[in-house]
């Protein structure tokens, strides 16, 4: 990956982290609420992500590739469940996860893409 590419790539990620964390601070008294718009920004990270690579990703295939990093949803979730109910810091909780969560999922994506386009894979 080139500096160009890094570059983007950082800017994606810190950008749906900072959504991510948005959407999950004002939800965490329900667990699980927060998924109806976690889903989409990490989608589009995953696409956007997926472009800068010079891969074309379909909705399908990224749902695929977040899928595969699904266990991050159940720690999520389980932090909800334990501290969400608590106002205020149920919400900081909430929200620094989801960052954190979305954040790792990016950079495991760049990683992943990064090398298959060095494989020739895709």
């Amino acid at each position: 990956m080139d500096k160009k590419q890094k570059i983007k790539c950082n800017s994606i990620i810190h950008t749906a982290s900072i959504a991510a964390a948005g959407a999950a601070s004002g939800m965490a008294q329900i667990p699980g609420s927060d998924n109806a718009i976690l889903t989409p920004i990490q989608l589009t990270m995953t696409i956007s992500l997926g472009k800068v690579f010079d891969m074309e990703l379909s909705e399908s295939s990224a749902k695929a590739a977040i899928g595969s990093l699904a266990a991050a949803t159940v720690g999520r979730t389980i932090s909800q469940v334990l501290v969400g109910w608590i106002p205020a810091m149920g919400n900081a909780i909430n929200a620094t996860t989801a960052a954190a969560l979305t954040e790792s999922m990016g950079w495991l994506l760049v990683h992943e893409f990064d090398k298959e386009r060095r494989n020739g894979i895709l």
